[in-house]
């Protein structure tokens, strides 16, 4: 079984394979992904000069959209694709946001600490993993938010962190403000570009097709060769250096870091929201649900605890209504943006 899976994985490496049928091909791509790429990148040249277009409290605005975005992406992939129902990503949000914290005080550069934080979460999320795999299901999801909040716990004790009053970010004083906020749209727009590219290659690979027959059932997959534990810790890894990315980010647009904010439970409320509202498993259900969010945010913001609850009934709705998000309604009439999965096209249908 595994020799045949290894032939056949080589053999639709090409996008377009020929198959020994009638002509028919196997293809990746659809049509409207490929009619997609040129105005994507005409969305990023545009999303890249966006500073110069906007005053700084639109790329503030933006930036947070690209926290968010990236949180729930990288959740997207844990719970979408692998399974891992999560609700304590904050941890690595937290600790990304304290890791930029903890080198600006010993003379980093914030925005040069933003990788090493990264790297550092993708570190610590090892023996995390070894520890909360232990768990399934509900007690899985219970155990990665007590493990965020034995995070806080640990922070708030150190005084030199600022301890439950948080601290100020230092090591920024040496830029004017316009400049440190467009620094920081680009490296929140970069950070989001490649956790979207990172998700799409990895799904793409055979990660992902490990990933897609362990969501539908470890037992199965393991009979045919993968491997759950190895396939879910990659992604759980990968997962926690984007969330540490993204709390770097928080931290040096906030210019302070305080427990509360970074490692609140709040965090875990907005990735489910997004994901379920745009598309759980799909990469672009994230980008859908973002953008819903943002706009709900910012119409409905100023009517105070209304605002939480028109929230909370939009999600209800969609989860009652279409349980594959908006995306999902996309899907039924063929629209895929970013394929991971392999069709079959038939010879009428490769000439249209």
């Amino acid at each position: 079984m595994t020799e045949m899976a290894t032939r056949e994985g080589a053999a639709d490496e090409s996008p377009a394979a020929p198959s020994q049928v009638s002509g028919v091909r196997i293809r990746r791509s659809t049509r409207s992904s490929r009619l997609a790429i040129a105005p994507a990148l005409i969305v990023l040249a545009v999303l890249a000069y966006l500073p110069f277009l906007f005053a700084q409290d639109t790329t503030n605005t933006m930036v947070n959209f690209f926290i968010l975005l990236v949180l729930g992406m990288t959740w997207n992939v844990l719970a979408g694709y692998a399974g891992l129902v999560s609700v304590g990503q904050q941890a690595f949000l937290g600790a990304g946001a304290y890791s930029v914290l903890w080198l600006a005080q010993q003379g980093m550069d914030p925005l040069a600490a933003l990788p090493v934080a990264a790297v550092f979460c993708g570190v610590v999320a090892i023996p995390v993993s070894w520890l909360v795999f232990r768990l399934r299901g509900g007690y899985f999801a219970i155990g990665t938010w007590a493990v965020a909040e034995v995070f806080a716990l640990v922070t708030i004790r150190s005084s030199a962190l600022g301890g439950g009053t948080g601290t100020n970010l230092p090591g920024l004083d040496g830029y004017d403000p316009v400049t440190l906020g467009a620094l920081t749209y680009w490296a929140a727009l970069a950070i989001a570009v490649l956790t979207l590219l990172g998700s799409y290659l990895m799904l793409r690979s055979r990660v992902g097709l490990a990933l897609t027959a362990v969501r539908d059932d470890d037992h199965a997959a393991e009979g045919v060769g993968v491997r759950p534990a190895g396939a879910k810790r990659v992604v759980y890894l990968l997962a926690a250096i984007g969330a540490g990315a993204a709390g770097g980010v928080l931290a040096i647009s906030q210019l302070n870091v305080q427990a509360d904010n970074v490692y609140g439970v709040q965090w875990a409320a907005y990735m489910i929201f997004v994901v379920l509202i745009g598309g759980i498993g799909t990469l672009e259900g994230p980008i859908i649900g973002t953008i819903v969010f943002f706009i709900l945010q910012q119409t409905l913001a100023s009517h105070g605890a209304w605002y939480l609850i028109l929230v909370g009934l939009v999600a209800v709705v969609m989860a009652l209504w279409s349980p594959r998000g908006l995306w999902g309604i996309a899907e039924r009439f063929g629209v895929h943006l970013f394929p991971v999965g392999y069709r079959v096209v038939h010879p009428e249908e490769s000439q249209s």
